[in-house]
């Protein structure tokens, strides 16, 4: 692991636990193949198409997020790894504490997250500071685990990203006593490079083609940004030099990045556009609604209707409840019209929600509904 800070070889992290995803990243990403000099490391895009792309990076843009993160944090320390480590979040955080002249803490999570082992593991931590990184998901199962809790607790830092955070989950996480970091960032910026929503020392950011709200598509630029996909020459997302194309939307607020939504996750019903994030965040707010998802599903009438899954924290909402909600914060086309209650979200990587599989699952759904109703009108 220290010869990728020394570029020593070059390395294609993929999943130990599964070794079909890890054979079609091998092959989807060209292992054993030539590669661009430059290279020390191609880690894999989560993105939503299905199709992996590589990230190259430099021993200089490892150190680069290395070194702005410590700087960021209050100093160089120890990390413990709660993440899979062929993500970039997880990467980092071994990366990151090697640089630091530390050695990991571990935890195995190929076989899910399990609170209940962070106490042992936090007291195995050595250096003067001490640091970890969780998804959102890892966070509401620890501040749900008393002793995890008062664990994390004693950290320096709490790095949380991999999706949005929501409201309510960061004011309990900050109640516990927590020092919670949101982060924002992915695989072509070597990871998290803006912290509550500025950016670490030698990162710039920009939003290209503001609408009149100031809201773009975010751009990120400086030390940590990749040269390049894998095998893809002159892709538009690196069309200028330095900078990194994003796919979200957002708006600089004097000089704090805000995240608005991904354009490519957009939902088009009736010839207007809703972002999910929005529409989540104010379904998230209220009671019983322990953390929701949004997204499009077929409608013959309106091109996509906005249907939203739900995980109840408690007695199951219901849609008529959220509809009134979303009605009185946001305009009526931004209303969901369909609900599915889950004891889950999927995910997809390190903790984003698999909106394809929400629409798998509402399909599902109603192709089972479909053939329910049309037994019962043969028995009538």
């Amino acid at each position: 692991m220290r010869s990728l800070l020394d570029g020593d070889a070059a390395y294609l992290p993929v999943p130990a636990h599964d070794t079909a995803a890890a054979r079609g990243l091998c092959t989807a990403l060209g292992a054993g193949e030539p590669i661009d000099p430059r290279a020390c490391l191609v880690v894999s895009t989560s993105g939503t198409t299905g199709t992996p792309k590589g990230a190259m990076h430099s021993p200089e843009t490892l150190h680069a997020s290395a070194t702005g993160t410590a700087q960021a944090l209050g100093g160089p320390g120890s990390w413990l790894l709660t993440l899979p480590p062929h993500h970039i979040a997880g990467l980092q955080v071994l990366l990151r504490s090697l640089a630091a002249g530390y050695e990991p803490v571990v935890v195995d999570v190929g076989e899910g997250f399990d609170p209940a082992v962070l106490p042992a593991a936090v007291d195995a931590m050595t250096g003067p500071r001490k640091y970890t990184s969780l998804v959102p998901l890892q966070l509401r199962k620890a501040l749900e685990h008393p002793e995890a809790t008062r664990a994390l607790a004693g950290l320096d830092a709490i790095l949380v990203g991999g999706a949005a955070t929501p409201p309510a989950l960061a004011d309990a996480a900050v109640a516990a006593g927590l020092r919670m970091v949101r982060t924002y960032g992915m695989s072509e910026t070597a990871g998290g490079c803006v912290y509550d929503g500025r950016p670490l020392p030698g990162t710039r950011m920009r939003i290209a083609e503001p609408a009149a709200d100031g809201v773009g598509r975010v751009e990120l630029g400086g030390d940590t940004v990749a040269f390049g996909y894998r095998n893809i020459a002159e892709h538009p997302a690196f069309a200028s030099p330095g900078w990194f194309r994003t796919d979200d939307l957002g708006a600089v607020d004097d000089g704090l990045l805000r995240i608005a939504g991904r354009a490519d996750e957009a939902i088009s019903t009736g010839g207007l556009t809703v972002v999910p994030q929005v529409v989540e965040a104010v379904i998230e707010a209220l009671d019983g609604v322990a953390v929701c998802a949004v997204f499009g599903v077929p409608d013959e009438r309106l091109g996509d209707a906005v249907a939203v899954a739900v995980v109840p924290d408690g007695a199951a909402p219901e849609l008529g409840a959220l509809q009134r909600a979303v009605t009185a914060r946001l305009d009526r086309y931004a209303v969901p019209r369909h609900l599915l209650v889950l004891d889950e979200l999927p995910v997809r990587g390190p903790g984003k929600v698999d909106r394809r599989a929400l629409r798998d699952e509402f399909a599902t759904r109603n192709r089972s509904r479909l053939r329910s109703d049309h037994r019962d009108s043969l028995l009538d």
